[in-house]
């Protein structure tokens, strides 16, 4: 056996480098719509505010629906040409909406953008391409790059709409998918042989135990509300923000001073949750500060000042959980399960996501803005309660044994006890087939020498 290290091959840097550029371009993609289609839809013909809801949500139904077969397919097919009808999809989706003059037709385009349902496809081809020692920081990688493009799109957006309208916002989304077709092809490296992942896909085995967890649930339904409530929202903050008196052409402006604050304000709390073991409170806290936010927006009539403050306050929150929940995800996820507790995860955000715009857009419709802000801090308001309920989590890291030989089932049996009697490993699973162990650590109570000992143990025995 032998414990796996390393650093980055230049084959895995360009891997990581070109397919955090194709998530974070598709992100950007869909995430310009948000701040402005509300503003914008008035020239749109059969446009409401349930309808324009309807068309800033519904990516993410088609995403939820699709990303597991998109996934399966590219374990039949190959990542790259399933990642390359996913963008294609993308584009196509774009020009239809960028054509449209009718909401009907927007809607059918973002169903088709977020048909293109590849975020499965491109983690699986991003394991493929790393070794599992640096399998974590490449993850966190595109994880950054999501984030990123996140802030960027709610500048941008509103920046292109006033210079070419919706129609421009989505031609742009077009060449950016369009764009990434040869990043894929010539700077992501040709793709090893398809293999399992555990830490990246889903494991029907798996699903059922993942599922009958009730702190992963807990998470899960986070994720769930985050977007819900963010997608419900942005029915109403554009408005909010021309109420206040800002015109449209500067909400680009507003948007980027709100997310540069909101991620110098982020840091230090995210710090305090990884380096102080502080995941719960400041979990609780994020969903408060939304919570405060959500119904300082409902009051309206207060000035820009107070509303941008207000936006601050939540984007604080939204980054916050943005950066920890997948973590918690991480430290909570048995050994070997984490790809499966992750896929239950992004199911339940584009699930939210669908859910928010409809939700958000009958609220407006029926009772108008400040009814979509009193809906969704009453969602919050249940969240909290929820979270409330939540053990602190375990501050574990995954580790990742590889096996050397072939081992019997009565050796693997043996095998797993011996590194669960090593102090500080708190779960363990042996996969023969993929010759790996995948273990959780506590590195504070951690037996180094231990673990050393018996990996070179098994070394010798190979």
């Amino acid at each position: 056996m032998r414990k796996v290290s390393g650093l980055l091959l230049p084959a895995e840097r360009r891997a990581i480098t070109g397919l955090a550029g194709l998530y974070a371009t598709r992100m950007l993609g869909l995430f310009m719509v948000l701040p402005v289609l509300a503003l914008y839809a008035d020239d749109l013909a059969g446009a409401t505010p349930l309808l324009v809801g309807l068309a800033l949500g519904i990516y993410g139904l088609t995403q939820a629906a699709l990303q597991i077969p998109f996934g399966l397919l590219s374990d039949r097919l190959g990542r790259k040409p399933v990642i390359a009808a996913g963008l294609v999809l993308f584009v196509l989706g774009s020009v239809v909406a960028a054509a449209a003059d009718t909401i009907g037709g927007v809607i059918l385009g973002r169903c088709l953008q977020g048909s293109g349902a590849v975020a499965a496809a491109i983690m699986a081809l991003l394991a493929d391409q790393t070794r599992e020692q640096v399998r974590t920081a490449a993850m966190a990688t595109i994880g950054l790059s999501i984030g990123v493009a996140f802030a960027v799109a709610m500048v941008l957006g509103p920046l292109v709409a006033a210079s070419f309208g919706l129609s421009g916002v989505f031609w742009f989304n077009a060449l950016l998918a369009a764009m990434g077709l040869p990043v894929l092809w010539r700077l992501v490296p040709p793709a090893p042989r398809r293999l399992r992942h555990r830490d990246v896909g889903i494991d029907r085995a798996q699903l059922g135990r993942t599922l009958r967890r009730p702190d992963l649930l807990r998470l899960d339904f986070s994720i769930f509300a985050l977007h819900l409530v963010l997608m419900a929202i942005f029915v109403a903050v554009p408005f909010r923000l021309i109420e206040a008196g800002l015109p449209s052409e500067r909400h680009g402006l507003a948007y980027l001073g709100v997310m540069l604050l909101a991620f110098i304000g982020m840091v230090p709390l995210v710090v305090v949750a990884e380096k102080r073991r502080r995941m719960k409170a400041m979990c609780l806290l994020a969903i408060s500060a939304m919570l405060v936010s959500l119904l300082g927006m409902a009051w309206g009539g207060a000035g820009l000042w107070w509303l941008l403050a207000w936006l601050l306050a939540y984007f604080i929150g939204f980054n916050l959980l943005e950066a920890t929940l997948p973590s918690m995800i991480s430290k909570l996820a048995p050994a070997g399960a984490k790809g499966t507790a992750m896929g239950v995860y992004s199911t339940s955000q584009f699930l939210g996501a669908f859910l928010g715009g409809v939700l958000g857009g009958a609220l407006a419709q029926q009772w108008g803005l400040s009814a979509v802000f009193l809906g969704a801090a009453a969602l919050a308001a249940v969240w909290l309660a929820v979270m409330v309920g939540m053990r602190q989590p375990p501050h574990l890291v995954s580790e990742v044994v590889a096996l050397d030989g072939d081992h019997g089932d009565d050796a693997l049996e043996t095998l797993m006890a011996k590194f669960a009697e090593v102090a500080g490993v708190e779960d363990v699973l042996v996969v023969p087939e993929e010759r790996l162990a995948y273990l959780k650590v506590d590195r504070q109570r951690l037996d180094e020498e231990a673990l050393a000992r018996l990996i070179d143990s098994g070394r010798e025995r190979a």
